[in-house]
């Protein structure tokens, strides 16, 4: 089975076009053209923009649910960014910028800044442990983008589950918005109406829901349990609409990244592949589908030749500085973090493999079935629902 690669489209048809859209609808310019599906001229109007990202929800998986509301009101598909990965993408959504700019790379990342490869949206170690901020280190020392909402005008609320809501991440990037958090689903949709309500001035609404993914990680996204859990986000929407009634609101609906299920006997780990792993520097950083690798320069010979004659039916390897020459992160010029967090080489792994390595961690972490970092269409391709009142 041959994987067909799905990159990014940055010229109009991604999520920070998307971004850059409702920036508009606010007066503010940016460097990203607009969403060609969604130009700003089509929210201006709008007294509220709510933008609700449900983590994980694909286009491809959505897009089989035919008799569903969320199904109804699609009008198409975007590209996420690459990787297409929340630590990425949900970057992208609380700046505007896609990772060629803000530097956010995959959930682990190699931080040369404080000399630690990260967990990087907990903001700690990736061997686990508190945050770097009991160290006096802050997301402002690795991420040197402002906030989405600091750039535009308007009354700005920030919605996420209560175990995040005061995290260093999501502080950081709830610059000049009032945060409301929640705990359950019926929680998650009041405090939208709350936020709606809470005045006639006109407002941007970033909601964020993450137990789709969470399901989809643990389960897969064919699940009994990630099917019910769907069926209640659906369920949830249709009474949430009537309520948004003479709001003048618009819900644009969308996820981060969608999933691919992995079975255990399509991973690759790094332990299997002595010669390859003495040829590492660093452990293995970036997502299980896509991984950046820190190669020792006297090794590069040996780490190429490996990789494309014992690996070859696993991963495809690139060079890291060919991947951002060819804009896979993005358009205009990078930044200069950039270059340290994608290390040497990146493997894109086919089919649905992933690869992944070991280290000593304080709490071992049971495997995932279902993952996402890829260029395949189902990760790659997020849905664009819109929901006008």
């Amino acid at each position: 089975m041959k994987s067909k690669i799905h990159l990014p489209d940055y010229s109009g048809r991604s999520i920070v076009n998307l971004m850059s859209s409702i920036a508009k609808s606010f007066g503010t310019k940016t460097s990203y053209p607009t969403l060609k599906i969604l130009p700003a001229e089509k929210l201006k109007d709008s007294k509220n923009i709510v933008l609700l990202v449900i983590d994980g929800l694909g286009y491809e998986y959505l897009k089989k649910k035919e008799k569903t509301t969320l199904n109804n009101y699609m009008m198409g598909s975007m590209t996420s960014v690459f990787l297409p990965t929340t630590a990425s993408a949900i970057t992208t959504f609380l700046t505007g910028v896609a990772p060629q700019q803000h530097a956010f790379t995959g959930w682990h990342m190699n931080l040369k800044e404080i000399g630690v490869v990260s967990s990087i949206l907990p903001f700690s170690p990736r061997f686990g442990g508190p945050s770097f901020n009991v160290y006096d280190i802050y997301i402002k020392d690795v991420l040197d983008q402002k906030a989405f909402t600091s750039k535009i005008k308007a009354q700005n609320f920030s919605i996420n589950y209560y175990k995040i809501i005061n995290s260093e991440f999501t502080t950081a990037m709830s610059q000049n918005s009032k945060k409301l958090s929640y705990k359950t689903l019926n929680g998650f949709f009041k405090q939208i109406k709350k936020a709606i309500k809470s005045s006639n001035k006109r407002k941007y609404i970033y909601a964020y829901w993450p137990e789709f993914d969470s399901l989809s990680h643990e389960h897969g996204t064919e699940h009994k349990k990630t099917e019910k859990h769907f069926k209640q986000i659906d369920k949830k929407i249709v009474k949430f609409i009537q309520h948004l009634k003479e709001t003048d609101t618009t819900l644009i609906i969308t996820a981060d990244h969608g999933f691919v299920n992995t079975p255990l006997e399509k991973t690759i780990k790094l332990e299997d592949h002595p010669k390859m792993k003495e040829c590492l520097t660093l452990p293995l950083c970036g997502e299980g589908r896509v991984a950046y690798c820190y190669v020792r320069p006297s090794k590069t010979k040996q780490f190429e030749k490996y990789v494309k004659t014992k690996l070859k039916k696993y991963c495809s390897l690139h060079k890291s500085q060919d991947l951002i020459d060819k804009h896979y992160f993005g358009l205009f010029e990078p930044n200069p973090k950039l270059f340290d967090r994608v290390g040497d080489y990146v493997l894109i792994c086919k089919e649905n493999y992933i690869i992944k390595d070991s280290i000593i961690q304080v709490k071992k972490r049971k495997p995932h079935i279902g993952h996402h970092g890829g260029v395949s269409k189902e990760e790659m391709l997020v849905p664009l629902i819109i929901i006008k009142t």
